[in-house]
């Protein structure tokens, strides 16, 4: 069943491989222009010698909220033996291809649904790229901060990302509407979004300032419900298919 998680929740949780705990989760790493997330960033080992490691969300076969913890299909040797990645540098398309390399998988980007199963393929060595490329890979914890601005004016700043667990993609921004101080929460789609200034530390959304701050208030302690949902849309003007 569908569940929309908030990513603050999961940060903490630890990761179960096949024969025992390998870390746990910080952060993730999301495509700004389709708003999915592509891979978990998990903390290995303890906070002094241990190291980052990336899980794509397909190797995640089950969200344990009881114990907190997500399980995979991967070995602990598997997730060790995986390239390592330097967390404060951007994802590289080189690096991804050595990443799917080393599980076999096709990678998203070879295939026309993202939640297909990983499938065994052989990369030509030809047509991976000697030099890393950048490819539209963002950390949460970068984007967590940035401010809003709508049409007419800044209206607060990203506090918190909803993920949507089935496609494991973001559906919701959660944003305080306050500048200084802690202010209404509201939520935003990122279907709304206009425009991501990374040097400014800015998104820019199609909304006007009153529009965002006259939202349905977002109350973190309570679930999301299809009638919150259809308020939230009806509110700003939009529609859209809730299944």
């Amino acid at each position: 069943m569908r569940q929309i998680r908030k990513l603050k929740d999961l940060a903490g949780y630890h990761l179960n491989a096949l024969d025992g705990v390998i870390g746990e989760l910080k952060q993730v790493y999301f495509d700004d222009r389709h708003w999915v997330v592509r891979y978990l960033v998990v903390h290995t080992g303890n906070w002094l010698l241990g190291q980052d490691v990336l899980i794509a969300p397909e190797a995640i076969q089950r969200v344990d909220e009881e114990n907190l913890c997500l399980d995979t299909g991967l070995t602990r040797l598997q997730i060790e033996q995986a390239p390592p990645i330097d967390t404060k540098q951007p994802v590289s398309r080189h690096y991804e291809m050595q990443y799917y390399r080393h599980y076999g998988w096709q990678p998203y980007w070879g295939t026309d649904s993202f939640l297909s199963p990983p499938l065994f393929f052989t990369p030509d060595e030809e047509h991976i790229p000697a030099l890393p490329e950048h490819p539209h890979l963002r950390s949460s914890q970068e984007v967590s901060g940035y401010r809003i601005q709508a049409q007419d004016d800044e209206v607060g700043k990203i506090v918190d990302f909803l993920l949507d667990d089935k496609g494991w993609s973001i559906r919701y921004l959660v944003i305080n509407t306050g500048k200084w101080l802690p202010g209404k929460k509201v939520l935003i789609s990122p279907a709304w979004i206009q425009q991501i200034d990374w040097t400014s530390e800015a998104i820019l959304v199609t909304l006007s300032c009153k529009l965002i701050r006259s939202a349905p208030e977002y109350d973190p302690s309570e679930i999301i419900s299809p009638d919150y949902e259809l308020a939230l849309y009806k509110h700003y003007g939009k529609a859209k298919d809730l299944e």
